[in-house]
């Protein structure tokens, strides 16, 4: 278990609600989010492993993942908390929901279902990769060498955001080597226990224009999550929070308003 970075703001008395970043991503990308629900929840927005600036550690699993925001939730004396994961954080929040039912008081999983996908990210991995750093003097370096292997500009920003300048030069803060060797893992999703289950309040909220929660997902969606909803948010691709934040926020606070 890993002592995760962690940003938290909110009310203290009220509920915890956990947010969960993708692969690549931060707590710094749920900002705007953790900001909305601050007046009626204790935010907590932490780094997963091998990312931000949390701890490095070659195991990437999903398992050791768990592991880690239990570990959040015992240090910080949570029983039970909301848990909201947008893509890889949702499989993080799904494996510790049918793993841990009684520490999950509800479930929201952005824009990913519990199935393994048959995609990898070397694509990612390689413009990551292609970015000469000894050859960075600002961002805008680093965005050009990154252009060939990633054409659309909000991707790269985003990738981008794990730049960062240390006192002998520019870094990654993501620990690269280890995410691209757990590839089949990240994409994997772990067999449930036998007859798993989790029946508390669970919503799947998924873009529109996104390819990672197919209607085909809906019976196993049903089989490990009985009764969970799903939100539909238009004009959404993955980045549903960040491309659509209203219609995000109108399907995240349904969920809520049924806890």
């Amino acid at each position: 278990m890993l002592d995760l970075n962690l940003r938290s703001s909110g009310n203290a008395d009220r509920p915890a609600i956990v947010l969960l970043h993708g692969l690549f991503g931060s707590a710094s990308n749920w900002g705007t989010v953790a900001r909305h629900l601050g007046h009626d929840y204790q935010v907590l927005v932490p780094d997963l492993r091998n990312h931000g600036q949390s701890p490095h550690h070659p195991d990437c699993s999903y398992p050791a993942m768990t592991e880690d925001v239990l570990g959040l939730l015992d240090a910080r004396g949570i029983d039970a908390a909301i848990l909201v994961g947008h893509s890889m954080g949702g499989k993080v929040a799904m494996q510790l929901a049918l793993n841990h039912p009684q520490r999950v008081r509800g479930l929201a999983v952005v824009d990913m279902a519990p199935v393994r996908y048959t995609h990898d990210f070397q694509d990612v991995v390689d413009a990551f990769r292609a970015v000469d750093l000894q050859q960075v003097r600002n961002r805008a370096d680093a965005d050009a060498q990154m252009a060939a292997h990633v054409a659309l500009a909000g991707v790269r920003a985003f990738l981008l955001q794990n730049l960062v300048k240390k006192p002998d030069g520019w870094a990654w803060r993501v620990n690269l080597d280890a995410l691209a060797a757990a590839q089949d893992e990240i994409t994997g999703f772990p067999e449930p226990p036998a007859g798993a289950a989790y029946r508390q309040t669970t919503a799947f909220i998924y873009g529109e224009l996104s390819d990672y929660l197919k209607p085909d997902h809906e019976t196993g969606i049903q089989r490990l999550f009985p009764g969970a909803t799903l939100c539909k948010v238009a004009a959404a691709g993955h980045w549903v929070y960040a491309e659509q934040p209203q219609g995000f926020m109108d399907c995240l606070q349904r969920f809520l308003a049924e806890i």
